[in-house]
């Protein structure tokens, strides 16, 4: 008897990092000891800002010439959650000159390791992980989608509380979306001290962005199919 594969409802690590390096926004260059704030990467994301190739890639400066260079990156919430920091990447490596904006030569880097940071702890990412793996198709538009929910459809939020199992604790304040992607959605349960995450994965997972909006609708509709209300306290 052939056994069937457990669907996956959440992105693997490398996926994440992928992710965030290719949607990024900013990120911090350190290099010769120099701290570097780049705040637009012009659409690309780093992966399309720094080009990183195997340490045995031809056509490239031998090691000892080139400069040991660290990118950071953080994965911030973007709407007002409790706590909004979601993970920190560092990417390590060498890089041909000292990292400056106005060369090309110094955004060739020798990849060394990529190190994601989150609540579930610390877990490095090899390059050939990081090309084995693909953008999350929502990754581009999660921010626009998210604040979109909670500043014009608020109202969806407890709807959505109802497919929570088991039922949040007494005493939750409140509960906002933290993150979208192509498993699903996931809430950050608010306490007076505390807080937890859920997620509540989609039907089937996004392959392409156009089947975002049907995902979710598929969501709410089997919110409203359920009997009992996860209601916020009045």
């Amino acid at each position: 008897m052939r056994l069937s594969r457990p669907r996956a409802t959440q992105p693997t690590r490398a996926e994440r990092v992928r992710s965030i390096l290719t949607v990024a926004h900013s990120m911090t260059v350190v290099s010769d000891g120099v701290h570097t704030e780049v705040r637009r990467l012009d659409g690309t994301g780093a992966m399309g800002h720094i080009h990183l190739h195997a340490p045995d890639d031809g056509g490239h400066a031998p090691s000892a010439e080139r400069v040991p260079a660290r990118l950071e990156f953080t994965d911030i919430a973007p709407t007002p959650v409790r706590d909004r920091l979601r993970a920190r990447v560092t990417v390590t490596g060498l890089l041909a000159a000292p990292y400056a904006t106005d060369t090309e030569q110094s955004t060739c880097m020798e990849f060394g390791q990529a190190v994601l940071e989150d609540a579930e702890g610390r877990t490095f990412v090899t390059l050939e992980e990081l090309e084995e793996v693909e953008t999350d198709p929502i990754a581009a538009c999660e921010a626009g989608m998210l604040t979109h929910l909670v500043d014009d459809h608020a109202e969806l939020v407890p709807l959505l509380l109802r497919l929570v199992h088991p039922r949040p604790e007494r005493g939750m304040t409140r509960a906002v979306p933290l993150a979208m992607n192509r498993y699903g959605v996931t809430l950050r349960l608010e306490y007076p001290s505390t807080h937890e995450d859920v997620t509540l994965p989609f039907p089937r997972p996004v392959t392409e962005i156009d089947q975002a909006g049907p995902q979710i609708h598929a969501l709410l509709a089997a919110a409203r199919r359920v009997s009992h209300r996860n209601g916020l306290p009045a």
